[in-house]
């Protein structure tokens, strides 16, 4: 790392122990950076650092916390949950990673920015907020059974849609940098008016080495067709997460932005955050974050209570362990350049099936490669990529290419059906067939497999 750190004027809070602290972590975060450089010097530097952390945990955040008690410091609860959070989970998670690697240069060097940027952030905004002289970039945590709730919700979610076994690293994590990073934010609007601003941030060899396996993109680094793919992954995620927690009332995005890490950071600065974790899910770096001030507000009715998050998270849970896949609901597709019809099949089929909608031929790739479906019901005349071309990419990949597909069509004259007979689909529907007849043999061609 090139970089060095300078101590400055600003960073002192006014008390002496404190500071004098401050200025000793500074100083042996110097030499750990100097000797990062030396590769043969990896273990010792990682050795020493953890070991000194783990002293600074004990002495420095006693010594601060026993201060804030004795001023009657307001963001006391807050600031000593930083402290936790940083000492028995992120630091472990750190020294885990790094005995996991043997020391490698990737993870040597995401310890040092970890922890560089988690005490110049810290330094600057949590302990100067102590003497009034700065602001803390934290609102009202949620209590913590709340973020644990969210926490199992997001890794189940992960193994759920890339197959990764994700672990927190940090449940207040502070906008410090892992690697490159994207940043995508979501502001959702509530039917009270209220907002949930949500930033993901993805490392990018977390996103070549899912989205971008999953489009057969092959590339090294972050194009724009992984972007836009992480943008709708990116919304599908918080979509399904939802379904942990229907108390939110997540109505509709209001906004949505691709930010750079200074904006990240601005953001994180001009928004109190509720929650924030990061999470290592083996393949990179994943960190999701949520202002949402009004969860805290009383007579908030159900708004994410912690009886009601629990509950949610165990019938779920509860839900996909049970060894009768049919009590499951089945997913259905439904593939369609009219969002009339999209709707329409939706409505008529989402009691009984989970139902995913795509209004293209290339979204209903991405759909069925994030979030692969029992069962495809493809419009064929749809322009530009018709039915015909996307069923042969379907049939192209090993991974998709047993999916069943039947074809919508709104021909039913002999010379069409002809058409669609000799590509061996798992079936037609005429679009001009009665709801309950479409209804029916969707229900019918499941009973089938089942037999």
């Amino acid at each position: 790392m090139e970089e060095q750190l300078t101590w400055n004027e600003r960073f002192n809070i006014g008390v002496d122990r404190i500071d004098k602290e401050h200025q000793k972590l500074f100083g042996i975060m110097n030499k750990m950076i100097r000797f990062g450089e030396q590769p043969e010097k990896h273990q010792w530097i990682c050795d020493e650092g953890i070991k000194f952390f783990k002293a600074h945990a004990i002495k420095h955040f006693n010594e601060e916390e026993e201060y804030m008690t004795s001023i009657g410091y307001k963001g006391y609860k807050t600031h000593k949950r930083l402290h936790d959070n940083f000492r028995d989970i992120t630091l472990p998670q750190l020294e885990w990673e790094l005995e996991q690697t043997g020391y490698s240069v990737a993870a040597v060097n995401h310890f040092l920015g970890v922890c560089t940027g988690w005490l110049i952030g810290h330094t600057l905004t949590e302990d100067l907020a102590i003497v009034g002289e700065g602001e803390s970039k934290w609102g009202e945590l949620l209590p913590e059974e709340e973020q644990a709730s969210m926490g199992e919700a997001i890794v189940h979610l992960i193994e759920d849609m890339f197959r990764l076994k994700a672990h927190i690293i940090s449940k207040q994590y502070g906008g410090e940098k892992f690697g490159n990073g994207i940043y995508y934010r979501l502001v959702y609007e509530t039917e009270g008016n209220k907002e949930w601003d949500i930033v993901l941030v993805f490392e990018e060899r977390l996103l070549i080495n899912t989205v971008g396996k999953m489009i057969d993109v092959k590339t090294d680094k972050v194009n724009s067709m992984i972007i836009n793919a992480t943008r709708y992954t990116a919304k599908q995620f918080v979509e399904k997460l939802k379904r942990y927690f229907p108390s939110a009332d997540l109505r509709k995005v209001k906004a949505e932005n691709l930010l750079n890490y200074e904006q990240f950071q601005q953001v994180l600065e001009k928004k109190k955050m509720q929650f924030s974790l990061l999470f290592d899910t083996g393949a990179g770096y994943f960190a999701f974050c949520v202002s949402a001030p009004h969860l805290l507000e009383k007579g908030v009715g159900t708004n994410i209570k912690v009886e009601n998050a629990m509950s949610e998270i165990e019938k779920y849970l509860e839900k996909t362990m049970q060894e009768n896949e049919d009590m499951l609901k089945k997913k259905v597709l439904v593939v369609d350049d009219s969002g009339l019809m999209r709707q329409a099949i939706k409505q008529l089929l989402e009691k009984d099936y989970e139902v995913g909608l795509a209004q293209s031929g290339m979204a209903a790739i991405r759909s069925i490669t994030l979030n692969r479906p029992d069962l495809v019901l493809l419009d064929y005349e749809m322009p530009v990529c018709d039915g015909r071309q996307v069923l042969d990419m379907i049939r192209a990949e090993e991974e998709t290419a047993d999916i069943p597909v039947i074809f919508l069509t709104g021909r039913g004259d002999k010379e069409s059906i002809q058409k669609i007979v000799p590509l061996k689909p798992a079936g037609y529907l005429l679009k001009t067939m009665k709801p309950e007849e479409i209804k029916k043999s969707v229900d019918n061609f499941f009973e089938k497999q089942k037999g």
